[in-house]
């Protein structure tokens, strides 16, 4: 799967799009359940989550354009 350009409503807390809350994934608006796991690069931070539709997602947020990503979409 090519990385793609998502929408992601996020919660905002000591900093600014903290984690995920839902995402927009072509005509769906997914909820974001569970957060499995977090990780950081030098550009990106990366989430591991599972939506309201039971399935994993692997989304990413790029911090100098304020743009999230969906890196792959899991069973």
């Amino acid at each position: 799967m090519a990385v793609e350009t998502i929408k992601a409503d996020a919660y905002s807390g000591f900093k600014a799009n903290e984690r995920p809350r839902c995402f927009t994934l072509g005509n769906r608006t997914l909820k974001v359940k569970e957060i499995v796991a977090r990780w950081y690069s030098e550009d990106h931070e990366y989430f591991r989550l599972r939506a309201d539709d039971s399935k994993l997602y692997t989304i990413r947020y790029y911090r100098d354009t304020d743009d999230w990503e969906m890196v792959s979409e899991g069973s």
